[in-house]
């Protein structure tokens, strides 16, 4: 049983890290061929996009954990507040798109191929892989702090280059379109939104060790 669910959670391994990776590349040929400006300015913004960022840690992490799960990044990555974190992280990522951003445009070809790899198909992997194999009684309600860096970073990365360059790269963070006021509000509820699902994945494992004490 125990070798059965090894060889399984290596598929998953392997599956979202190809997956990922390959979502990734492709989203980067395509935005180079399809570029507005330089092309340096257009890898700056490719890589200035949370879903991309995101999508590349979820890919790094499954990499390592299905090529080597022994070497210091895979012994990190195996641990379950950091694979909650980076569930935590795609699963935003495929929720805001899906119901906010998805409705804003609408992709054709390879571009739309790539939309759903990035946006609904990855998300549901890890959210799949982390509620099937990840322990969970280990988490607790004081991760969700550190879990917050990532995306505060993030927001003060994106304002701060924003100001300088004039490019913002979701609507609901575009100062420029709906000034500090409203952005600001706005982070506010993207804030809360990662502390209410970071707490429902830790709420999770607590029923389940409840349950099984």
């Amino acid at each position: 049983m125990q070798d059965k669910s090894l060889k399984l959670n290596s598929r998953f391994f392997a599956i979202i890290a190809i997956v990922g990776w390959f979502a990734v590349v492709l989203q980067l040929y395509l935005i180079i061929i399809n570029r507005v400006v330089s092309l340096s300015e257009t890898i700056v913004r490719f890589f200035s996009f949370f879903t991309i960022q995101s999508n590349i840690l979820v890919a790094v992490c499954f990499t390592f954990l299905w090529l080597k799960p022994k070497s210091k990044l895979g012994l990190f990555f195996s641990k379950p507040k950091n694979t909650t974190a980076i569930t935590l992280y795609i699963t935003i990522v495929g929720l805001v798109y899906n119901a906010i951003l998805r409705f804003l445009w609408a992709p054709t070809g390879s571009q739309k191929v790539v939309d759903e790899l990035l946006h609904l198909v990855i998300p549901i992997l890890v959210l799949l892989y982390w509620i099937l194999f990840v322990p969970k009684k280990e988490l607790e309600f004081k991760n969700i702090f550190p879990w917050l860096i990532f995306p505060a970073v993030y927001l003060v990365y994106t304002l701060v280059r924003g100001a300088f360059f004039s490019f913002y790269p979701y609507p609901f963070i575009d100062v420029i379109l709906l000034g500090y006021d409203k952005v600001l509000l706005n982070s506010f509820f993207m804030l809360l939104a990662f502390v209410f699902f970071g707490t429902l994945f830790i709420g999770i494992g607590k029923i389940k060790k409840t349950n099984r004490n």
